[in-house]
């Protein structure tokens, strides 16, 4: 059988290995976030991650000899990344954690091609296939299923579970926002590595005078672990996935891309069970297959010609 252009694209190494490595790491970043929000206030935590992402990352661009000028308005496309990237989304993500489990916070995350699906509608003209619109539906199910499983088993009540999973999907739709900037003109004009560098440092300042702001002077956990996951979540977490994952987007459209978040959330919840004493119910296992199988429904029914050539990749992506 020969395989489209598309399909051959998608089997490719450069696209296999980076695919598998994001879906590996960010799988493992839902737990080690758990963790940041112990002692520390979560906007602190996501301060200090991604600071510490922003000098490893000027320190890569550099070492990749990338300019680290990108002009006016290269830094304002920079600050909008920053701002919805590295500040809104990951303040959401570690506030939504508090209220329910890593493993569903993720799961919930999978539900990113439904946002980018309709903004690419909005930006692109892009039809919605009644496939895709089925796909949502079940994956809908499914999100509503492992609600009311949190629902009865958590200690912090319905309440406290309705509050995270409605900070996640703001997550989820501060990340759509960031993941459709990557098919602008400008995102691909310019090299990725800076721009991220001063999308991170941005990003990482608005983190700590929102820190500052709401929850007071700086607070650190001197414990080991904390440092190591600060240290995890920057470099491996942000400097390392990062790049690759929007390069990925330039490769095979973020359609493709979002391939992840449909695998990511098993990892994730696996862990969950592992670390943080999940506990499978029915309802539970069948909210999070009809999750996963309705993201992979409205995925593959979400073939997008305009969006994909939009997305190929014209340019160095460092």
């Amino acid at each position: 059988m020969t395989l489209r252009p598309s399909s051959e694209r998608a089997f490719r190494a450069d696209v296999v290995i980076p695919f598998t490595l994001i879906t590996l790491i960010w799988g493992s970043t839902w737990l080690v976030i758990h963790d940041q929000i112990s002692v520390v206030p979560p906007s602190w935590s996501v301060a200090y991650r991604f600071l510490l992402a922003a000098i490893a990352m000027f320190g890569l661009a550099r070492f990749r000899k990338l300019p680290l000028a990108i002009g006016i308005k290269g830094l304002g496309f920079a600050f909008v990344l920053g701002l919805l990237q590295f500040a809104l989304n990951f303040n959401l993500v570690y506030q939504a954690e508090i209220h329910v489990t890593s493993g569903l916070v993720a799961v919930l995350y999978a539900l990113l091609i439904v946002p980018n699906s309709l903004l690419a509608r909005l930006l692109f003209k892009q039809s919605v296939t009644r496939e895709f619109l089925i796909g949502s539906i079940v994956a809908a199910a499914g999100v509503a299923m492992l609600f009311l499983h949190e629902a009865r088993v958590s200690d912090v009540g319905s309440a406290g579970v309705l509050t995270g999973i409605v900070l996640s999907l703001l997550g989820v739709l501060s990340a759509s926002m960031a993941n459709v900037l990557q098919i602008a003109e400008i995102a691909r004009r310019l090299p990725m590595m800076s721009v991220l560098a001063w999308a991170m440092l941005m990003g990482g300042l608005l983190d700590a005078g929102f820190a500052l702001a709401t929850a007071g002077l700086p607070v650190i956990d001197p414990r080991p672990g904390y440092i190591a996951g600060i240290a995890y979540l920057a470099i491996v977490g942000s400097v390392i996935t990062f790049p690759l994952y929007f390069g990925l987007i330039q490769r095979i459209g973020a359609g493709r891309a979002a391939y992840t978040s449909v695998l990511i959330p098993v990892l994730a919840m696996l862990l969950s069970t592992l670390f943080e004493n999940y506990m499978w119910s029915p309802l539970a296992i069948c909210g999070a297959g009809l999750s996963l199988v309705g993201m992979i429904i409205a995925m593959r029914a979400r073939q997008a010609p305009s969006l994909e050539s939009a997305a190929s990749p014209s340019r160095n992506v460092g």
